[in-house]
């Protein structure tokens, strides 16, 4: 509601004398006035009621889940007044819990995504950093759910950690891989994946070349699929059919996706419109794990505003640098460049843009040859990729320069990554 329209306005004194041939007139209007205020008044009475009521339906739908360090008599924080920005973990289970039948009798509960954002103190760019499920890395020594504590762990995948200590113990092990505090959490299951990607009206994916893969029934010809619903989950999930067949390419091949999810909701005004915003977390909620500090739905829509007036190409997605290798029980996992992560993260710690080397996207992606990077101010369009032919690493160049241009670090040409405004193409898994 404006400041306008709560402000009281003090009534016309009734004149003493009224003319005849006008009482009529002036009465008709005088009751015509008094119903468009009536209905006035009803719709930001309703208004307030609806907030309210979509406040507390997604509120009631969320599991908290506390924290190490957490206090939970504490109001949620202003987004605004963070020090050093927002930091966030978004993690993807595998459960099938509760999940109904569509993805098997798994009863597993492994992070299949693990992925933090984080949003500057200025809200002037924002960085989401994937780690590969099957990244070797050092558990703390973490919480077990059930009053004690699991035991410390000096190489185990990253993807394990949820089901050693739930959210907080992915929390810990990240914060200590990066060096940065983590206050807010979630973990999403399948279907709020589901439901967001249909809160949204579906996604444009680019795809460069046929998608195959039978294991998640993923099936895609190329060039661009609008991705809804459980299409949208299945390529997000799907490894065999993309890149190499890694999970490193998968991860490329996600960025494709989200870049467009962001385009999508810019475009669609999303993050300036509450009720969508709300719609948003309705979504995700009933199939969502949320810290302490993230429970309040106001939080959440708060956080998703931050990012309102930040360019597309200040938005960038990376992937934690690392090759496929090991020998023993680590054959296949990712080892770690740490170096070159470092790098990346004290970038993040000191709240400095950075950005990929230009068309540096991955085993799993390639930059659309027939796309512009989108100008920050303009509309998404998601024909634009097929219609402005121009040669992809020009496009990758304005990408990078349009980020350079404030001083971003760039990363080592081992951190793969893209911004949202740089349009890039799923590569299927060539046999």
């Amino acid at each position: 509601m404006s400041a306008d329209s709560s402000r009281r306005r003090t009534p016309s004194p009734r004149p003493t004398a009224i003319r005849h041939g006008r009482q009529r007139t002036s009465t008709v209007v005088a009751s015509f006035f008094r119903t468009v205020g009536l209905v006035l008044a009803v719709a930001l009475v309703s208004g307030v009621s609806i907030a309210a009521i979509a406040t507390w339906d997604v509120g009631k739908d969320l599991t908290v889940v506390a924290l190490e360090g957490d206090k939970t008599d504490v109001a949620p924080p202003d987004i605004a007044a963070i020090e050093g920005g927002v930091n966030l973990l978004l993690v993807g289970s595998d459960s099938r819990a509760g999940q109904g039948e569509a993805y098997g009798d798994e009863t597993s509960n492994l992070n299949d995504v693990t992925m933090l954002l984080h949003i500057s103190q200025d809200h002037s760019s924002a960085s989401v950093v994937s780690f590969p499920r099957d990244l070797v890395v050092s558990i703390p020594e973490c919480p077990d759910g059930e009053g004690g504590t699991s035991d410390a762990m000096s190489a185990q995948p990253i993807n394990v950690t949820l089901l050693y200590g739930g959210l907080p113990c992915t929390v810990l092990t990240v914060e200590k891989l990066t060096g940065l505090e983590i206050p807010f959490a979630a973990e999403i299951q399948f279907n709020g994946v589901i439901e967001m990607s249909n809160a949204v009206g579906g996604v444009p994916v680019c795809v460069a070349s046929p998608i195959d893969d039978d294991w998640t029934n993923t099936h895609l010809t190329a060039g661009t699929h609008q991705l809804a619903g459980m299409d949208a989950l299945q390529f997000l999930r799907t490894r065999h059919g993309v890149g190499d067949g890694s999970d490193l390419g998968r991860i490329s091949s996600q960025q494709v996706f989200l870049s467009s999810l962001v385009r999508t909701i810019k475009s669609s005004d999303t993050l300036t419109d509450v009720t969508k915003l709300y719609g948003l977390a309705k979504a995700a909620a009933s199939n969502m794990q949320v810290s302490t500090r993230l429970s309040s739905p106001d939080t959440m829509v708060s956080i998703a505003v931050a990012l309102k007036d930040i360019p597309l190409e200040k938005i960038g997605f990376y992937a934690y640098p690392g090759t496929t290798g090991g020998s023993g029980v680590y054959s296949g996992k990712v080892q770690p460049n740490v170096l070159d992560a470092e790098a990346m993260f004290a970038a993040i710690r000191a709240d400095q843009p950075i950005v990929a080397e230009a068309g540096n996207t991955g085993l799993g992606a390639e930059v659309d040859p027939n796309a512009l990077p989108l100008a920050s101010d303009a509309p998404a369009d998601p024909g634009a990729g097929e219609s402005a032919a121009v040669e992809s690493d020009a496009a990758a160049d304005l990408t990078q320069a349009g980020q350079a241009g404030s001083a971003a670090t760039v990363l080592p040409k081992s951190i793969t990554g893209q911004s949202a405004a740089e349009y890039t193409c799923t590569k299927g898994f060539d046999y």
